[in-house]
């Protein structure tokens, strides 16, 4: 198979390998579509929850922390200050302030998915784990359910990403080109908009 969807093929190795690979997968759309913007591109609030770019990116800092770090007893070596005052649980992790730069941010989420991709390796999917922030007859896990739920949060929020970034300037996901030109677009889009304009 080729194409834009060849590199989402399993590939030889065990489940671990393949949760890990989606998860980079993931970061990297994350981060590619911040690309060539400026500051106040990647800040501004893009949809009416207030949804922007460079908070995504914050929120998966906490995420990847959290859940692949501090539930396992291996707490990241890195300093998040809307975790440690408490302003995550005021939506504090879903947008930057003015003082926090992008290279900040993006440094941060570096540095916690390398914390993570150690746990990912290091740690058995069948490690017990425990979420302290959920109800109490669910807070005793494994730490596969958690990475699992990371690969899943992270895609998810990678696909706001792209919804955002071509909102603001119209550049699609990493697939974008490879599937048509600006015409090919244009025309799938009319036959989108013919089909629903039937039930007008």
């Amino acid at each position: 198979m080729s194409g834009p969807f060849a590199t989402l093929l399993p590939v030889e190795g065990d489940l671990t390998d393949d949760l890990r690979r989606y998860l980079q997968q993931s970061r990297d759309s994350i981060l590619h579509s911040l690309g060539g913007l400026p500051e106040y591109e990647v800040r501004r609030p893009v949809m009416p929850s207030g949804t922007n770019l460079l908070g995504l990116v914050k929120h998966l800092v906490g995420v990847e922390t959290s859940y692949l770090g501090d539930c396992v007893g291996r707490p990241a070596p890195i300093t998040i200050p809307w975790v440690d005052d408490g302003s995550i649980w005021d939506g504090a992790d879903m947008w930057a302030t003015a003082g926090e730069s992008r290279d900040y941010i993006i440094g941060l989420y570096r540095s916690a998915a390398e914390h993570s991709d150690t746990s990912i390796i290091e740690i058995p999917l069948d490690t017990p784990a425990h979420v302290e922030w959920w109800p109490k007859e669910r807070r005793n896990t494994t730490f596969g359910h958690l990475l699992i739920r990371v690969v899943a949060e992270t895609a998810q929020h990678a696909g706001h990403a792209d919804i955002v970034r071509e909102t603001i300037d119209g550049r699609g996901g990493r697939d974008h080109d490879e599937l048509g030109d600006k015409s090919w677009w244009a025309k799938y889009v009319e036959r989108i908009q013919a089909a629903a304009d039937v039930h007008r």
